[in-house]
């Protein structure tokens, strides 16, 4: 079902299946496809007020009423963790980028069959470019909130019994809060990071591990 035009300042979110041309290449990728599309579409349907599409790799998400920020914020997290967990379940990972600001669909038919939905806006290319370039670069798993012209104070965001309470700044990176998403217990944050961490120095002791065993055993 095709979503009405729409133009005004929201939020809009951008997912991006992480190693997407590597899962292809191990013939996955279809199947991971066939999680984001299924679980996005079922979210969607539970959560009326989060519009979106999915294309390729990658899914957009955006809130049309935004008349109250913070239930706004509130219900497209709730989504956005969803979807993350089918993924999970899946052995599949993603990269979701958040931002606020202007924000314009337009859906047009120009020829029979051939379906045209130019999207444009501040808050649509933030989340894009955050995702895709933004140094420091995001990781797989993560979900991380673009400061930059966000309406809502990290303040604001503590209430209690709220998805919002997972929203946490991170060391070194004064440009996003980010979104815990896996986490059950916002005690438990740091316990996730450190384990995050831990995971990356893993990989790289094994890349290391690799390199030494075939260059000093070279038979």
């Amino acid at each position: 079902m095709p979503l009405d035009d729409f133009s005004g300042n929201t939020f809009v979110a951008y997912l991006d299946i992480s190693g997407f041309k590597e899962l292809m290449k191990k013939q996955t990728g279809w199947k991971a496809l066939d999680v984001l599309y299924s679980s996005g579409y079922y979210s969607l349907q539970r959560n009326p007020s989060v519009e979106g599409f999915f294309v390729s790799d990658c899914g957009v998400l955006f809130i049309r009423n935004n008349t109250r920020p913070l239930d706004s914020l509130t219900t497209l997290l709730d989504v956005i963790k969803e979807i993350n967990l089918e993924m999970a379940k899946q052995d599949f990972m993603l990269k979701s980028s958040i931002a606020y600001g202007s924000f314009t669909y337009r859906n047009r038919i120009e020829f029979s069959g051939i379906e045209k939905n130019p999207i444009y806006g501040n808050a649509y290319l933030s989340a894009v470019i955050d995702n895709e370039e933004t140094r420091p670069k995001i990781e797989p798993t993560q979900c991380r909130i673009v400061k930059e012209n966000f309406p809502l104070s990290l303040e604001q965001l503590r209430v209690m019994n709220s998805i919002t309470e997972f929203i946490r700044e991170r060391n070194n990176d004064k440009k996003h809060y980010y979104f815990y998403w896996m986490v059950n217990e916002p005690s438990r944050i740091d316990d996730f990071e450190k384990m995050f961490k831990d995971s990356y120095l893993l990989k790289y002791a094994g890349m290391l591990n690799a390199s030494k065993a075939f260059a000093f055993n070279p038979h």
